[in-house]
């Protein structure tokens, strides 16, 4: 199973474990394979966990869609609307594209998401949202 860990504003602790996780791998431990999206900004996390853009990712998940068009009849949505929002899911590693002549078939990598929450308050100052 393929898991995402989507975190809130923490970054640092983010970028601890991915040092910690080298010299792990230096040292000739075995780490395995991890997936973190990371997002800064709490305003941001709307975005990513939409009523929209979790019906595509569940709808990409259980249907297998041959193509971006596709995947706007199964939801039925306008395809410019679900093409904005498929765009979007790719910029944030969310989905990637598999390109089939012509057509672009989006892929939800992970079997499921989990989201981390800091409490603490010590996000707030940063600014950007990234992924290790």
């Amino acid at each position: 199973m393929t898991t995402l860990e989507i975190r809130i504003g923490e970054r640092d602790r983010t970028r601890q474990e991915t040092l910690e996780r080298i010299e792990a791998a230096e040292r000739g431990e075995s780490v395995g394979e991890r997936h973190i999206l990371n997002i800064e900004r709490e305003r941001d996390v709307a975005r990513v966990l939409s009523e929209v853009n979790l019906e595509l990712l569940r709808v990409i998940s259980e249907h297998e869609p041959e193509s971006m068009r596709e995947t706007a009849d199964i939801v039925d949505r306008d395809f410019k609307d679900v093409h904005g929002n498929l765009t979007e899911l790719e910029a944030l590693n969310l989905i990637e594209f598999e390109q089939d002549g012509r057509s672009k078939r989006p892929v939800v990598p992970y079997d499921d998401i989990q989201l981390d929450i800091d409490l603490s308050g010590d996000h707030e100052n940063n600014r950007n949202h990234a992924v290790a």
